[in-house]
């Protein structure tokens, strides 16, 4: 049964809430790669959050970062990442609106098809996909995408046993309503550790919607796998988990199960976010950290042109996010929710922009280019995935 939640019921009063500030990201005005004002020193900067654990180990302040393979290349617009349970990836196209498993051993794709209704645009299009908590039973992929009024989220089943091009079944929209825009479409999507379906969504240049928290733009929704709002959200009958964001593109938890998430500043302050339920991240009242009273501080921050941070991934102690127009993989070593010590760059113009990281069990990890989206500069085996080993 194809279930069509529409924008959320009328919240309950708000609660008015303590902790941070916001960013966003991309391009002008903040579209895969803001803009920063001539002059402008770019530097990461670390801030304390108050809900670290000072009994933590925090992992040692400087890591390293070492490109075991290319595991493929001829990638076109590569978005989301899922990892499948045998080992190999799925990857999805943004711009052809489809679905690709890698063979992680030989790099061999194999298309499972194109997912109907996609409507690619700006940055919308095909982006975040996930794998059902239960695939190992029920094969189903689900996935964020831009359609001709909407983003919207899906759920196919897939059958390896057809044939390439066919191995998609029909979708069954779990969650519309989200607003669609140019640019600011959010799109990543994960299960958390408590099998509930999370997802990252923008203000499509609207920027009123993140402090609304009647809308579905600019906030990280929280539902069950079926799409409806997930018991114990912060606000009653809503799938909005916290608002006051831009455009969040990277979820990730840690080993305590804690959640964080990347998002892009405008022209000043890219963020990565120690996420508490029913928090207000500030924007479009605040970009980074000192936003004021009833605001959640970012734990770290950039300038938009060292970031735009999209996909990020949890291992070995530290969040690493992949930037965009930064062309770098940063890592936040981390003590609880805090920042431990100032942020690390690696792999800085090697691969040009990069657009999702993954874990890949232990101390690897799989990064994804970005340079066939229409703003990289392509070379011949662009766009690729890439294997890790990271500490």
């Amino acid at each position: 049964m194809v279930r069509r939640r529409a924008v959320p019921a009328v919240l309950a009063a708000a609660l008015l809430l303590t902790a941070g500030c916001s960013s966003d990201g991309e391009g002008p005005s903040g579209a895969d790669g803001g803009t920063t004002p001539p002059g402008t020193a770019a530097r990461s900067s670390p801030a304390g959050s108050p809900s670290g654990s000072p009994t933590e180990e925090a992992p040692p302040a400087k890591g390293s970062v070492k490109v075991l393979r290319t595991v493929a290349t001829g990638l076109d617009s590569p978005w989301g990442l899922a990892p499948l349970p045998g080992g190999d990836l799925l990857v999805s196209s943004r711009d052809e609106a489809t679905i690709t498993r890698v063979d992680a051993k030989t790099g061999k794709k194999t298309e499972l098809g194109e997912v109907p209704g996609v409507s690619p645009s700006g940055e919308g299009g095909l982006l975040g996909i996930a794998l059902s908590p239960g695939y190992a039973s029920d094969h189903m992929i689900y996935a964020y995408f831009t359609s001709a009024s909407d983003n919207r989220i899906v759920r196919m089943l897939y059958d390896a046993k057809k044939p390439a091009g066919e191995q998609l079944g029909a979708p069954d929209t779990v969650f519309r309503g989200i607003p669609k825009g140019v640019i600011h479409n959010g799109g990543r999507i994960a299960f958390g550790p408590d099998k509930l379906l999370y997802a990252g969504t923008g203000e499509s240049g609207d920027t009123g919607l993140s402090q609304d928290k009647d809308s579905l733009g600019g906030k990280i929704l929280r539902m069950t796998p079926d799409g409806e709002p997930a018991p114990g959200n912060p606000f009653p009958d809503s799938p909005v988990y916290s608002y006051g964001h831009r455009n969040v593109q990277g979820l990730a938890w840690d080993d305590k199960q804690r959640l964080f998430a990347s998002e892009f500043g405008q022209d000043t302050w890219d963020e990565l976010n120690a996420i508490k339920p029913g928090d207000n991240y500030g924007w479009p009242e605040a970009e980074g950290r000192g936003g004021g009273s009833g605001f959640h501080d970012p734990l770290a921050q950039w300038h938009t042109d060292e970031a735009s941070p999209s996909g990020i991934a949890y291992a070995e102690g530290s969040v690493w996010m992949a930037g965009l127009r930064g062309e770098r993989l940063w890592r936040i070593p981390l003590k609880g929710t805090e920042a431990s010590a100032e942020p690390q760059a690696f792999l800085e113009g090697e691969y040009g922009r990069l657009r999702t990281v993954a874990p890949a069990g232990g101390d690897k990890l799989w990064l994804v280019t970005s340079n066939t989206d229409g703003r990289g500069d392509a070379k011949g085996d662009d766009d690729r995935i890439l294997e890790l080993e990271v500490k």
